[in-house]
């Protein structure tokens, strides 16, 4: 089976229903991620960062996959996938892709503060201010941010190594170092990449299919085609 890796964004969450961080009306114009997404934020104001996935944790719990997130699974018919996701969330599992790593983490789960390894389930429930994890140190939320290290990503640059076609879908190729790992593609991989803004964000690109659009209307009809089903 041909290896194919998927690169998504919050591009294809946001049809779902999720808020990005980044869009004109996005989470960033209603905090500064100073405050909420950072490590130095959780050592001055655990109770507001606490709030903050808390309420990202409500969201979740409220939303479906998009019609994108389950063609991006169906592709397990005919390819070896591998989703890397720079989304926290678990849209991709719920439609029912299998091979996923999560770049920044997830948020329906929680960790020690001290030890990253040890990693609980905690689904759509509120992590509670003082809450403790098995090791006797705080819960935090099991997320990468601001001023952390990236720890998935060498697994994801050694997938899209592998990677005999690569298909990018929802992100604008901005936000390093996730935007670094079209980089690391060979040169005989095929890439696609699916966006509303995609020729404009890769305008300096010929070698990459550019296809401009929303991921719920397109990525279907992508995925029919490399099933051989159009």
């Amino acid at each position: 089976m041909q290896k194919l890796v998927v690169l998504t964004g919050a591009g294809i969450s946001a049809e779902s229903g999720l808020p990005t961080f980044r869009e004109s009306n996005g989470l960033w114009k209603q905090y500064r991620f100073e405050e909420i997404a950072s490590i130095d934020a959780w050592n001055e104001n655990p109770n507001d960062v606490l709030d903050f996935y808390n309420m990202r944790r409500r969201k979740l719990s409220e939303v479906k996959p998009n019609a994108a997130h389950y063609a991006i699974a169906s592709l397990e018919q005919k390819f070896d996938v591998c989703i890397v996701t720079q989304n926290v969330d678990n849209l991709h599992e719920r439609a029912g892709s299998t091979n996923i790593v999560h770049l920044h983490g997830e948020l329906t789960k929680a960790r020690s503060e001290k030890n990253s390894n040890l990693v609980t389930e905690i689904g759509y429930r509120n992590i509670l201010s003082g809450e403790l994890a098995a090791d006797g140190s705080r819960l935090r939320p099991h997320i990468v941010w601001f001023g952390e290290e990236v720890p998935m990503l060498s697994k994801a640059i050694e997938v899209v190594e592998q990677a005999q076609i690569l298909l990018i879908v929802g992100t604008s190729l901005q936000v390093y170092p996730a935007a670094s790992l079209i980089h690391y593609a060979k040169k005989k991989c095929r890439i696609l990449y699916l966006d509303k803004n995609a020729s404009q964000n890769l305008s300096y690109s010929s070698e990459i299919e550019c296809i401009n659009g929303l991921s719920a209307i397109r990525v279907p009809v992508l995925v029919d085609k490399l099933l051989g089903k159009v």
